[in-house]
């Protein structure tokens, strides 16, 4: 079986997608012939890699399990063409196809190699790796005091992966600061890739963390309850991508579609010129032609980067945020004898403009970096009302005005009946009416939900 996978912008902390979408060019096709040297060449190295197994069978200072040394042989062939191919051994590819349905045991990361060591990309919600702190970027040089440096890839995810409820200690290095690890214990990790919420009253906040088998049709249920709640009031909508590091090609697709009137979403281009996959929209938005922003980060990568990039080049939605991550290549999962599989780069895919973001992500169209958000308190009487004797509006009533009213206190973020601040982050509990402890204003979800306030208030002048 051939599946086609863009997925997670690598290997995940216990594996993310397996698009459903099977190519033309990955199947029922004749193996290219080798780009340089002839056949007689090939034969030559396999004869070389023979040789050198029979050596290191024979006379390594310790008896060699075969089949451990040839599926390391195959990976090591595979991890040599770039980050994304990779080998799995029946018991890998048997977990990735049941942790594709959104649940599976780990610690929720999404990681890729970088220079030795392993890098996050991005924490997955709710999980221990976002409750600890973990975040895009941070790389981790050792597990449980032993090095990642000279492990491949899948060998450091394997050893970060174990029975739930057991505790790993994970070294990290983050930008400006000393070295410091992090003690976690696994879990089972269930994913609710898509979380709502009613921003303000007038804006619908929907947040998606990863594309599983239910993304979309989350989006769709979300975009429905929230017009509802609104009550006719709804000015736009904010779709959060931020550190979402992608999954099934099939979901991206079908999101795009469900904002788009028509047009091409993703175009996906193999070896040969010929092998060149479309994707078009189909008639009708769910919005109805609402304003969307899309918020974006280093984070977000593979999967989302094909939303992002198609409600952009449509003029669809303003992209906002920071650059992403930049993995414009796809994967294609082959199984291969001894009920393995293979994952392979076999193509790029290109947004409707025709651009390749590999290594070059999607650019905001208004780039905001993350930020803290201080109140400064306004001196008392510094409007023109306090002053002493100062002049009755003509259109007002004499004495009509009054001294600035102190702000009320505000209530504390833990009791049951407050309703989380416009900008507040999501609740990890999912719940959209409890916010989070000491949550903080979220800058980029502000200057989105302001920029569709200011859009629908330009609109509406004219009217």
């Amino acid at each position: 079986m051939t599946r086609l996978r863009i997925a997670s912008a690598t290997a995940i902390l216990a594996f993310l997608a397996i698009p459903l979408t099977m190519p033309a060019w990955s199947q029922d096709k004749a193996a290219p012939k080798p780009a340089g040297g002839d056949k007689s060449e090939l034969y030559q190295q396999l004869n070389l890699f023979g040789d050198v197994l029979e050596r290191v069978r024979r006379d390594y200072v310790e008896p060699a399990d075969e089949k451990t040394l040839i599926e390391s042989a195959i990976n090591g062939m595979l991890t040599a063409l770039d980050p994304h191919s990779s080998y799995m051994n029946p018991k890998t590819y048997k977990d990735m196809q049941v942790q594709t349905k959104g649940e599976f045991g780990g610690l929720g990361i999404e990681v890729t190699m970088e220079n030795g060591v392993i890098k996050v990309v991005s924490p997955i919600d709710d999980t221990p790796a976002s409750r600890a702190g973990i975040l895009p970027g941070d790389l981790i040089f050792a597990l449980n005091g032993e090095p990642v440096q000279g492990l491949t890839l899948q060998e450091a995810v394997d050893k970060m992966r174990g029975k739930v409820g057991t505790p790993i200690k994970i070294s990290i290095r983050r930008a400006g600061k000393d070295p410091f690890d992090v003690s976690l214990t696994r879990e089972t990790i269930k994913v609710k890739s898509v979380r709502y919420r009613l921003e303000g009253g007038d804006i619908g906040y929907i947040r998606v963390t990863s594309f599983t088998e239910q993304s979309t049709s989350g989006v769709l249920d979300a975009v429905e309850k929230l017009k509802k709640e609104a009550g006719g009031k709804l000015k736009g909508f904010i779709l959060d991508l931020r550190n979402n590091p992608g999954g099934l090609l099939d979901q991206a697709i079908a999101m795009s579609d469900a904002f788009l009137d028509k047009g091409e979403i993703v175009s996906v281009k193999a070896r040969k010129s010929e092998d060149v996959q479309r994707w078009n929209a189909k008639a009708g938005d769910v919005t109805g032609g609402l304003p969307i922003v899309v918020l974006v980060n280093g984070g977000s990568a593979s999967a989302s980067e094909i939303v992002a990039g198609a409600l952009q080049d449509h003029k669809r939605a303003i992209i906002l945020g920071t650059r992403t991550f930049g993995k414009g290549s796809v994967q294609t999962i082959m199984q291969v004898t001894g009920g393995g599989a293979i994952r392979l780069t076999t193509a790029l895919y290109f947004t409707p403009s025709g651009r390749s973001i590999q290594k070059e992500g999607i650019k905001p169209d208004i780039e905001v970096e993350p930020a803290k958000i201080e109140a400064i308190q306004q001196r008392a009487g510094f409007r023109e009302e306090n002053l002493r004797r100062s002049i009755t509006n003509p259109n007002g009533k004499p004495g009509d005005a009054k001294p600035e009213a102190k702000p009320a206190e505000p209530k504390p973020a833990n009791k049951k009946d407050d309703k989380p601040a416009a900008g507040a982050a999501p609740s990890p509990s999912g719940d959209p009416d409890e916010p989070p402890k000491d949550a903080v204003a979220d800058y980029q979800l502000l200057r989105a939900a302001d920029l569709i306030r200011g859009i629908s208030l330009y609109s509406n002048r004219g009217n």
